[in-house]
C-alpha cells in the first residue's frame, strides 16, 4: 500500500490581496494556488458604508476582507488538487506588516461592531498609515532623550508605520477607541486567532515592529508613561508579554475554522509571520553571510548572522526572528516597484504607449526592452531612489527622488533606465553598510515577481554591486515560506521536519538563471556610484535641504485645501 503524500498550507495576506498555496512537504512542489483580491482594497479616501473623509496620509482596511479572503482561498486550492484533507498536516500564515488591528477582548475587531465601526481609528490601520508620523518623531525623539538603548536597533530612528506609533494616534485621537479595545494585535497573530482560537504574538512582529528584543522584553513602563501617562502599561493592559517562537505550533485548527476552511479540525497552526521574513526561507536562506532582497513596492534586505552589530540606517535586528539562533537584520528602501509604476502611468509618452500595443505588450515590458538597449552611461543621468523618502541607510521620509543630467534629447527609456540604475546604487549603499559595519554578505538572492523583477533590473543590479544575482524558484515565496514554517511547526512525528533549517532544504529551490557581473558595465557604474554617493551626501545628510523645504511647502497647501473642503 502506497504512502499517501502529505502537505502543508501557506497563506499570505499582502496589501491588495491573499495568496494561499498547497506545498507537497517532500519536495516544495505546489500543488495549487489560490488569489483573492480585497473587496475594499487599501481604504485611502472614505470609510465603507459612510460618507466619513480619511485625513491625508491615512490606509485602512476592512477585517472583513480577511475572513473572506480565507473562506475563498483554502477551500478552492483543496477543491482543485483534489487532495485528501486528512493529508494536510499544518497550516501558516504571514501578513502585511505593520498591520495593527484594535480588538476587544475575545478579538472581535471594534470596527465590526456598531458602535465604532464610523471611527477610522477603530479599523485596522496598514503598512501605508503614514498619518502617525508626528506620534513617530516623537516616540524617536523622546528615546534619543532618555539613551533608550533600543533605539539603536532601529537606526536611530522609529518608523511611523509601526505598531506604537499607529496605537499612540489612537490614543491621542480616539480616546474611546483605545479604551474600548481589550487588544491592539498584528494582523499575523489575529488571523492565527481567528483559526486556532488562541491569542499569540509572534517573536517577529513584536521585534521588528514593536520595539522587543530578546535580551531587553518590550520598553520599560517608564518609557511608555514618558510618552503618556496613560499609556504606561499599554504591554499588560492591551497586549501580551508572551510570545511565541517562529516555526512552533500555536494550536490546532478549530471546528469552526475547519468548516469554514473545509479542512479537519486540529490541524496544527504555526505562529504568525510578517510576509518579508516568511519570504527568507522560500528562497533557501536560513544561514549567515546570504543577502536576501525582495523587491516589491518597496524594497527589503534581510541578511542573517550570529553575532549581534550596530548597523547605520538598518530597519530592525531581531534575535531569532526568522531563524531560530540567529539575528535577522532588516533594511530596506522605501521605493521600487511603486517608482517604476508611477513613471509608466504619468511620464511615458503617448506614442510610445501606442507603439507598445501595435507591438501587443504592455507598456512596462516595452520600456524595458527599450532602456536595455542603452548602454551604461549612456544617458548622462543620474537618480536618486528617493522617491518615497530613504529608508535605509538615511531613515528620512522627508527625502524627494532627483534626476540629474536632463537635456533637450533625453528620452523616455534613458530616465526609466537611470531609475532603474538608482535602485542598484541605493542596494550597494545599503550592501556596503552591511560589510563595513563588520556583517558579510556573499551572495545576493532576489525573490520578486515581474515586473518590478525584471532581467534589465537584475542585470544590473549585477554589475552595480559586483556580485551574481540568483533567483528564488517560486514566484510565491512568502506564501511559501509560511508552508516551510508550517512544515516545522507539524513536526517530524507528523511527516514534517524537525528544524527549520531541514525543512527548507526540502522545500525551496532556486531558479538555475542566474545574472553575472558585466566587467565593462562594472567600471562605467563605478564612476556613476561616486556621483551617486555625492549626491547621496549632499541632500541625505543635511548640506542641503531643498527637498524638505519643498515638501513642506507643499504639504501646507495641501493640508489647507484639505480644510476648506
Amino acid at each position: 500500500m502506497s504512502v499517501k503524500k502529505q502537505f502543508t498550507i501557506g497563506i499570505d495576506f499582502g496589501i491588495e490581496s491573499c495568496k494561499a498555496v498547497l506545498v507537497d512537504v517532500s519536495n516544495g512542489h505546489l500543488a495549487a494556488s489560490s488569489e483573492y483580491r480585497y473587496v475594499h482594497g487599501v481604504i485611502t479616501d472614505t470609510l465603507p458604508d459612510s460618507n466619513i473623509k480619511l485625513e491625508p496620509g491615512w490606509a485602512i482596511q476592512d477585517p472583513s476582507d480577511y475572513l473572506t479572503a480565507l473562506k475563498r482561498t483554502v477551500p478552492k486550492i483543496m477543491r482543485e488538487s483534489q487532495i485528501d484533507p486528512e493529508q494536510v498536516i499544518g497550516i501558516g500564515v504571514d501578513f502585511a506588516g505593520s498591520t495593527v488591528i484594535p480588538t476587544t477582548s475575545d478579538g472581535t475587531p471594534l470596527a465590526f461592531l456598531e458602535e465604532f465601526k464610523k471611527e477610522p481609528n477603530a479599523w485596522p490601520k496598514i503598512r501605508e498609515h503614514h498619518a502617525a508620523q508626528d506620534q513617530a518623531d516623537r516616540l524617536t525623539q523622546l528615546a534619543a532623550e532618555r539613551f533608550e538603548t533600543f533605539l539603536d536597533r532601529y537606526g536611530g530612528k522609529i518608523s511611523e508605520e509601526w505598531f506604537f506609533p499607529k496605537v499612540w494616534e489612537t490614543y491621542e485621537n480616539a480616546s474611546s477607541i483605545y479604551d474600548n479595545a481589550g487588544r491592539f494585535i498584528e494582523g499575523s497573530d489575529w488571523i492565527v486567532w481567528q483559526l486556532t482560537g488562541v491569542e499569540s504574538r509572534n517573536v517577529g512582529a513584536a521585534g521588528y515592529k514593536a520595539l522587543w528584543s530578546k535580551s531587553e522584553g518590550f520598553p520599560l513602563e517608564t518609557f511608555f508613561g514618558a510618552m503618556d501617562a496613560g499609556l504606561a502599561n499599554i504591554v499588560d493592559e492591551k497586549m501580551k508579554r508572551e510570545l511565541s517562537p517562529v516555526g512552533e505550533q500555536v494550536g490546532g485548527l478549530t471546528e469552526a475554522a475547519a468548516r469554514m476552511l473545509k479542512l479537519k479540525p486540529g490541524i496544527p497552526v504555526a505562529t504568525g509571520m510578517l510576509d518579508s521574513y516568511a519570504a527568507v526561507p522560500a528562497t533557501t536562506v536560513v544561514e549567515p553571510s546570504r543577502m536576501v532582497i525582495i523587491l516589491g513596492p518597496s524594497n527589503i534586505h534581510v541578511v542573517l548572522a550570529e553575532k549581534e552589530y550596530r548597523i547605520p540606517g538598518m530597519c530592525g535586528m531581531v534575535e531569532d526572528g526568522i531563524v531560530p539562533g540567529l539575528l535577522g537584520y532588516e533594511a530596506g528602501q522605501s521605493c521600487c516597484g511603486d517608482q517604476f509604476d508611477w513613471f509608466i502611468k504619468n511620464a511615458v509618452p503617448e506614442d510610445y504607449a501606442k507603439e507598445a500595443r501595435r507591438q501587443k505588450k504592455d507598456l512596462f515590458q516595452y520600456m524595458e526592452e527599450k532602456a536595455d538597449k542603452l548602454e551604461a552611461g549612456e544617458s548622462g543621468l543620474i537618480a536618486l531612489d528617493w522617491w518615497n523618502g530613504n529608508r535605509s541607510i538615511l531613515v528620512d521620509n522627508d527625502l524627494s527622488g532627483m534626476i540629474l543630467g536632463y537635456n533637450l534629447n533625453t528620452k523616455p527609456e534613458e530616465i526609466f533606465r537611470s531609475m532603474l540604475e538608482a535602485t542598484a546604487y541605493g542596494t550597494r549603499k545599503i550592501i556596503e553598510t552591511f560589510i563595513a559595519s563588520g556583517v558579510p554578505i556573499n551572495e545576493i538572492i532576489v525573490a520578486g515577481n515581474y515586473p518590478v523583477q525584471n532581467k534589465l533590473l537584475l542585470k544590473i543590479l549585477a554589475s552595480v554591486t559586483s556580485m551574481e544575482i540568483r533567483l528564488a524558484e517560486s514566484e510565491y515565496t512568502s506564501a511559501l515560506g509560511s508552508a516551510i514554517y508550517a512544515a516545522t511547526a507539524a513536526g517530524e512525528s507528523r511527516g514534517g521536519y524537525s528544524t527549520l533549517q531541514a525543512a527548507t532544504r526540502k522545500m525551496a529551490q532556486l531558479k538555475k538563471e542566474t545574472f553575472i557581473p558585466d566587467s565593462n558595465d562594472k567600471k562605467v557604474y563605478n564612476r556613476l556610484y561616486s556621483e551617486y554617493t555625492l549626491l547621496h551626501d549632499y541632500f541625505g545628510y543635511g548640506h542641503n535641504n531643498a527637498m524638505k523645504r519643498l515638501k513642506a511647502i507643499r504639504t501646507g497647501i495641501l493640508e489647507k485645501k484639505h480644510r476648506n473642503n
